[in-house]
């Protein structure tokens, strides 16, 4: 039988990292539900291996239903009749596997029905399942924007919404209007209140919304009139139950055809309000976002996972001039490139996973009780990585994952252009991935104050005293040339002081950043599991190597006057 899991053996060594001992102990609360609730673990130990068998029942359901069904999935996909949306048979399949096994609210609480699970372990979940049908990820894995409602709504909004959620509910979260996309400071959907009812109204279109007829929405919506910018903007529940929202059509996609893609009718829609007005764009759609893009960050290791596969499998089947087409140096060249990218941006998803679980925790313990001076510290200390790593996490994983579906699409050669190879599914699959929840580019712009103000610097140099084995230490002494040269960049472009200079060049310097940090990260991990690792550190390095060398070059030599050439 197929297991997502189980057959990928790199997943259970990020699983078993040291630190998910502090993140179960935080989020265990020192295991007090052991005894409220049958399947709450009584330690550490007890812990982990609930993580390992859910794992293993999502990659076994993802083995023998999802991926076998992702196919007729793509080539059915929802209808949109009336008003609402009909999935496609193979996702109401899918779908009812999922609740069935109890694999929804994964990360609430057990009052709610939930399995308190850290972040880290859904993440791999959602990994999992993007792996065999990455459009079906979509719908899945939304459920994480309870997170969001967890965080900022009352008790009450809790009691209502959350265990629904857990029980196999869907959600959406509905952002983006027509004029509406990357600058959501623009949205204009109305939101009046109703003093007759105690409600709010919501009045509007929303537009490329993922699983727009979800049963619980997360919208952003304009609540103080006569403004135009995000203070005047709040966060609102509503309830598909409730009516007033039609689906106007389905977007016809690229990819991901399984999860439907909306275009949605807002009138007089009856809602709630989640938290405080004029705080939606400012703090808790920035909550939201974050969560969203750890979440694609997870989708697009998946999609990589998948393209490494097809493009193994069919260099190891496919004979040329007498031989399989992998004993080629041209081809075995793409997939250890592709297996060491897929590798180092598995360690970067997770690296930041864990950063997000510690502070998370801190932050709901802060709910119930004060932090220590000690507490605060941490909190603060893995709030400010994960907001640094997020958006590399995201930005590189979406990047390889098209990268790598493209070389698998080149493996197969001309049958990879055929629609009966799955290669090309990933590969229309993968390219939304660095588009939606923010693009690369937007990604770069959210990480590059951590160049400019030496966090990612400080963080290589921490890397550094990591101790590594015998081995990895040729490795290690080249990443710290690697660092030099970005450090050497950022100054040179600091010194400057051209804003505009800045901007042009901010992709390169995250980039060689980002390929930095992978490499320690990657070194760490063949030092401690070599078996798994040890030939993709190396293949690793050599390509980061290489991108160092070439934006070192390029910045090194460029001149702000240059910038002219290319405006246009």
């Amino acid at each position: 039988m197929a297991n997502f899991y189980t057959e990928v053996p790199e997943l259970k060594y990020h699983l078993n990292n040291s630190m998910m001992e502090r993140i179960c102990e935080l989020k265990e609360r020192g295991y007090q539900d052991k005894d409220k609730y049958d399947y709450a673990p009584q330690d550490y130990a007890d812990a982990m291996d609930s993580f390992d068998k859910v794992l293993e029942i999502t990659g076994e359901i993802t083995g023998e239903i999802i991926a076998p069904n992702a196919e007729g999935v793509d080539e059915e996909g929802p209808h949109c009749a009336n008003g609402r949306v009909e999935y496609a048979s193979g996702t109401k399949q899918n779908l009812d596997a999922m609740v069935k096994a109890g694999l929804n609210g994964m990360t609430m609480p057990r009052r709610f029905g939930g399995l308190n699970f850290p972040i880290t372990p859904y993440t791999m979940c959602a990994e999992i399942v993007a792996a065999a049908d990455a459009g079906f990820g979509n719908i899945w894995s939304l459920q994480d924007c309870i997170e969001t409602l967890y965080e900022f709504g009352n008790e009450d909004q809790h009691s209502r919404f959350i265990p629904r959620i857990c029980a196999g509910e869907t959600m959406s979260m509905d952002l983006t209007e027509p004029d509406a996309g990357s600058d959501l400071q623009s949205v204009m959907l109305k939101a009046t209140y109703d003093e007759a009812n105690n409600c709010w109204r919501l009045n509007g279109v929303k537009r490329f919304i993922t699983n727009g007829d979800a049963n619980l929405h997360l919208v952003l919506a304009r609540s103080e009139e006569g403004t135009k910018d995000g203070r005047g903007l709040s966060m609102f529940i509503y309830d598909k139950n409730e009516g007033g929202v039609d689906v106007r059509r389905i977007e016809n996609k690229l990819g991901i055809h399984g999860s439907p893609t909306c275009e949605l009718v807002y009138k007089n829609a009856k809602a709630e309000l989640c938290g405080d007005r004029k705080l939606g764009l400012i703090k808790y759609v920035m909550a939201l976002m974050n969560g969203a893009r750890l979440g694609i960050a997870a989708q697009s290791v998946g999609l990589s996972q998948a393209a490494y596969n097809e493009g193994l499998a069919y260099a190891k089947d496919r004979k040329q001039f007498g031989k399989a087409i992998i004993e080629f140096p041209a081809v075995y060249d793409m997939l250890a490139i592709m297996k060491a990218k897929l590798d180092a941006g598995r360690s970067l998803l997770y690296q930041t996973s864990r950063y997000v679980d510690i502070y998370k925790a801190l932050d709901d313990i802060a709910r119930e009780r004060k932090l220590t001076p000690e507490e605060r510290q941490e909190q603060k200390k893995y709030a400010k990585l994960a907001d640094a790593f997020t958006p590399l996490a995201k930005g590189m994983n979406s990047e390889y994952a098209n990268q790598n579906a493209y070389d698998s699409i080149q493996i197969h050669g001309g049958s990879g252009f055929m629609l009966e190879y799955a290669c090309q599914r990933i590969y229309r699959d993968a390219r939304i991935t660095s588009i939606y929840e923010g693009t690369t580019q937007l990604q770069t712009v959210a990480a590059i104050r951590y160049v400019t103000n030496g966090s990612y610097a400080a963080t290589l140099r921490d890397y550094e005293q990591v101790p590594c084995s015998e081995e990895m230490q040729p490795l290690m002494d080249r990443i710290k040339e690697m660092a030099n040269k970005f450090e050497a960049c950022t100054n040179a472009v600091k010194e400057a002081q051209n804003q505009e200079l800045l901007d042009f060049v901010a992709r390169r310097l995250y980039e060689m950043a980002a390929v930095c940090i992978m490499s320690h990260l990657i070194i760490q991990d063949a030092t401690r599991a070599p078996e798994l690792f040890a030939k993709s550190a190396l293949v690793y390095v050599n390509y980061a190597e290489a991108e160092v060398e070439k934006h070192f070059n390029f910045i090194r030599k460029f001149k702000a006057e240059e910038l002219e050439n290319y405006r246009k």
